[in-house]
């Protein structure tokens, strides 16, 4: 008897298993993934689209800043990204820095935004917008009117410019809306005060660390406990979180920070102020300009700390302030950090 043909309901009912994987091996499939996560963000996409296009085909952060309002060492930032997985080649020539599509990549980056850029056009739903304010344009012009009046020196443009850089850049990672006009208040403020800043003024130290969230914040709080206001601190970072890492808001209370403890982007403005640029972790972000000192302290990241962790992370900034400060301050009492408190992890 002849054995009949098993029909399609029936294969489709079978599964049988593959004796030859026709699946990506593990290790490109880790190594795809990485190179398009590093990928997976408008202005990294922006900025691609810009250098394959351009003339002679590379750009440096000058240029590719004009293409939104966040600062340089920001764009230099996501250019690292794009460096650190091949996308990107760079070459340093004088005190600029050129970056071209890697030979290996030109194919992938043309049919990225030649064809898969456009099919994904095709279907992208509704699209999602910033978390803000629903009147910011109003809200923000009156902003601007009354920092105008605080600092009369500034232009009226200018103090414009950066009052709506300001909001834009603090709105992309802003959880909550209800805040957003008071901080951008307290930012915008700052960054005009670094930009009217007189030749004989109080030492100035700027702390950078990635997200602005943890080690920047606790340094900067611990130069305010010591030096109160001999000496003006900022803290920042290359790419700053929505929020302060929880684990770190007791001991920032303890040294009796204050509300202007959020996290806050990058600007040129705060790195041409300071006197002293100390980095965490970040320090190819910074633009390097003449007659700033700069340092970069190995410390650990407190966001997945314990609180013994935090205490531990805490205490090497604590030394480490209290060393930069003898220097800028040769006559301040520097008293041993006092860490009693019951509030404080011990």
């Amino acid at each position: 008897m002849t054995a009949s043909t098993p029909s399609r309901t029936e294969l489709d009912l079978t599964c049988t298993p593959q004796v030859e994987s026709h699946a990506i091996d593990t290790g490109v499939a880790g190594a795809v993934a990485t190179t398009l996560k590093a990928l997976a963000e408008p202005l990294r996409l922006r900025m691609l689209s810009f250098i394959a296009t351009a003339p002679a085909g590379e750009a440096c952060v000058c240029d590719l800043a004009a293409l939104t309002d966040v600062s340089q060492p920001t764009v230099s930032h996501h250019l690292k990204v794009l460096r650190d997985v091949g996308v990107l080649t760079s070459q340093r020539r004088g005190t600029w820095v050129w970056y071209r599509i890697a030979p290996g990549f030109k194919g992938a980056v043309s049919t990225l935004l030649e064809s898969f850029a456009p099919a994904s056009l095709a279907s992208v739903p509704e699209s999602h917008h910033m978390v803000g304010l629903t009147d910011a344009d109003a809200s923000l012009d009156r902003l601007s009117e009354s920092l105008a009046l605080r600092f009369p020196d500034v232009r009226m443009d200018v103090v414009r410019r950066i009052v709506r850089e300001s909001y834009t850049a603090l709105a992309r990672s802003a959880t909550v809306s209800v805040h957003l006009l008071t901080l951008t208040e307290r930012f915008a403020r700052q960054r005009l005060a670094d930009t009217t800043r007189p030749v004989d003024a109080k030492p100035q130290v700027l702390f950078v660390c990635v997200a602005n969230a943890g080690r920047s914040q606790l340094a900067a709080a611990l130069v305010r406990h010591y030096a109160g206001e001999r000496v003006v601190v900022r803290s920042a970072g290359s790419t700053p979180a929505a929020d302060v890492h929880p684990g770190v808001r007791p001991v920032l209370a303890e040294l009796g920070a204050g509300d202007d403890v959020f996290p806050k982007p990058l600007t040129d403005d705060a790195v041409r102020a300071a006197d002293v640029v100390i980095t965490m972790g970040c320090g190819d972000v910074c633009p390097v300009l003449p007659g700033i000192r700069y340092e970069d302290w190995l410390v650990g990241d407190p966001a997945l700390a314990s609180a013994a962790g935090v205490a531990a992370i805490r205490d090497e900034l604590d030394a480490r302030v209290r060393a930069l400060l003898a220097g800028l301050l040769p006559d301040l009492d520097l008293h041993v950090l006092d860490v009693t408190s019951p509030d404080l992890p011990a």
